[in-house]
């Protein structure tokens, strides 16, 4: 059977197995012209209509006047019957962020008992290298451009939000769950801009007064004393110099009076301080020249391996030979 053999306004109707009883608005004009509305067993409890015929009965009634039906899966016989006659299907459009609930219950599973051990004996302290680990996986993926790799390294720094809001859900003395750090998240994220939220900001003009008034809010929410209070000490040195830099650079900071000296400290935390306070990002660049000097490096190691030497001993002239950067020497 066709789709040229069905009557008009054929249709199925799929559910949502997340949100239920819930039509589609889509589907309202489908339903309304309908002759016949129809429920799968798996949707009958879900939606006031007739249980659905075998197949067979389901096309011929189709041939001759719209039916619809109300199905929460394809793989049902009739509705996948119907469908690959040319019925067309009626989704139900779930909200952005419906599948993060299958996800807190995911993690909510393996931490239960029955579920993983490995993951039911791990603490804030025991994730932490994950975390970094997997945050400077997610940096690789942005670097390189992979587009694969982005949706996996954030679904695996995801997996470290949602593991350690369930290990903070059991926390005899202070507990709180995933859903307040979502509340926490949502109530910072509102009070920040009020030139979105709160019907406007006069001193909100564009991206860079934004990022002023974002930390002058974050000041006065916090309360802190300092402007340098809030930095995480505990970042890489460069970033760590850089975000120094550009806090105090907002407080109208002079530049004479960075770190001095002469040591190797206070010469790179000058420099990146300096880059920050230029408008470029220090951590980045430094990260940019140290990817490509390490393929380099493999590259150098290639090519002396094709020459038929070992990289481990070919000594500095080897390395200037096989260097890919560096014209090779003259014989």
């Amino acid at each position: 059977m066709t789709s040229s053999s069905l009557a008009a306004g054929c249709a199925v109707v799929l559910l949502s197995p997340r949100l239920g009883a819930v039509l589609p608005a889509a589907a309202l004009p489908a339903l309304r012209a309908a002759s016949a509305v129809y429920a799968t067993p798996g949707a009958a409890e879900e939606a006031a209509a007739e249980p659905v015929p075998d197949a067979a009965e389901l096309l011929r009634r189709a041939e001759e006047e719209p039916v619809v039906v109300i199905t929460t899966a394809l793989t049902d016989p009739a509705a996948a019957a119907l469908h690959e006659a040319g019925a067309r299907i009626i989704g139900t459009p779930e909200p952005a962020g419906a599948a993060l609930v299958e996800a807190t219950a995911v993690m909510d599973k393996l931490r239960s008992p029955g579920g993983c051990p490995w993951d039911a004996k791990q603490t804030h302290d025991s994730l932490r290298q994950y975390l970094v680990e997997e945050t400077y996986e997610l940096l690789e993926a942005i670097e390189d451009g992979d587009r694969q790799a982005l949706r996996e390294e954030l679904g695996d720094v995801l997996l470290q939000v949602l593991f350690h809001a369930r290990v903070a859900a059991e926390d005899p003395a202070d507990p709180f769950s995933v859903d307040e750090v979502a509340a926490d998240l949502v109530a910072k994220l509102t009070g920040r801009h009020p030139h979105v939220f709160a019907g406007g900001d006069p001193a909100v003009r564009d991206a860079e007064t934004q990022e002023v008034r974002w930390e002058e809010l974050k000041q006065a929410e916090k309360r802190r004393e300092s402007t340098v209070d809030g930095v995480a000490l505990g970042q890489p040195a460069v970033a760590l110099a850089a975000k120094l830099a550009q806090r105090t650079g907002r407080a109208g900071f002079p530049a004479d009076l960075l770190p001095d000296g002469d040591g190797t400290g206070a010469t790179l935390f000058v420099v990146a301080a300096l880059a920050k306070l230029a408008g470029e990002d220090p951590e980045n660049e430094l990260r940019v020249v140290a990817r490509r000097y390490a393929e380099d490096v493999r590259a150098a190691e290639r090519s002396a391996r094709s020459a038929g030497l070992d990289p481990a001993t070919m000594g500095p002239t080897g390395w200037r030979t096989h260097w890919p950067t560096t014209p090779t020497p003259a014989a």
